[in-house]
């Protein structure tokens, strides 16, 4: 199995350059539980500045609705419902919430502290055939700068990947602000970084776009930001129509 490590100075840069890795190094197998095949590696990113603009890809394939929403679904929990509706089986919000508070104590205790570490993986993943994909986060206080570590079991490198490691930022930011440190890297780490044969085409249409040299970010700030505040209504409206089923 391949091991691959990428780096990049902002989100964008190391999650093009890991797509660029995966599509020079990879095994294709069977992956049975989906009835396909896959392209498959191990992947470790690491983000050096995950603040550094311009922070959104091109080669993300929602818009500013569904990455407020994703936002939204990690930081603040605004689908935990559908648990108790039976919809879902769990949500990485409901997870991570009551560990949060203690790993901000933790920071606080001892600012080199190596316990800071969020559990995402449960026991009901054993006997469920939706296991959580996002494992733990690490969170470490390093030369007055916040620096977070994630892994994932799994992890779908063109319809997942952006999205997970923007809304994981968003959140070491969220712990760095309440510490009153700055943010530091962003490690993202994949077991199975890979992509399923139904996206084969767009995966090579991502990296002949990367080696064109043309231009694949967005602005966060004074961009994405004002468009994901703009689609916030339009997401509470979605969430009271879904609480009232």
């Amino acid at each position: 199995m391949n091991e691959l490590f990428v780096r990049g100075a902002s989100l964008p840069e190391a999650y093009h350059n890991a797509l660029e890795s995966l599509h020079k190094n990879y095994d294709e197998l069977p992956c049975p539980d989906y009835n396909t095949f896959q392209k498959e590696a191990s992947m470790t990113f690491v983000v050096e500045n995950p603040l550094m603009e311009p922070m959104i890809s091109k080669l993300f394939i929602g818009d500013p609705r569904s990455l407020e929403q994703y936002r939204q679904e990690i930081l603040d929990g605004i689908l935990d419902f559908e648990v108790d509706h039976g919809k879902w089986d769990y949500t990485y919000h409901l997870r991570m919430e009551k560990q949060i508070p203690w790993v901000i104590n933790e920071l606080r205790r001892s600012n080199e502290s190596r316990r800071a570490v969020v559990l995402v993986r449960s026991e009901y993943d054993m006997s469920t055939d939706s296991p959580a994909c996002l494992q733990h986060l690490q969170f470490l206080i390093r030369g007055d700068a916040l620096h977070c570590k994630v892994l994932f079991r799994s992890n779908d490198a063109t319809k997942a990947t952006f999205m997970n490691a923007f809304a994981l930022i968003m959140l070491q930011k969220k712990i760095a602000d309440i510490l009153g440190v700055s943010v530091g890297s962003y490690t993202h780490r994949a077991n199975s970084f890979h992509v399923y044969k139904r996206d084969y085409d767009m995966f090579d249409g991502y990296v002949r776009r990367i080696n064109s040299g043309g231009e694949l970010t967005y602005f966060f700030k004074g961009d994405w930001d004002e468009l994901m505040e703009e689609a916030k209504p339009e997401i509470t409206r979605m969430i009271d129509e879904l609480r009232a089923r």
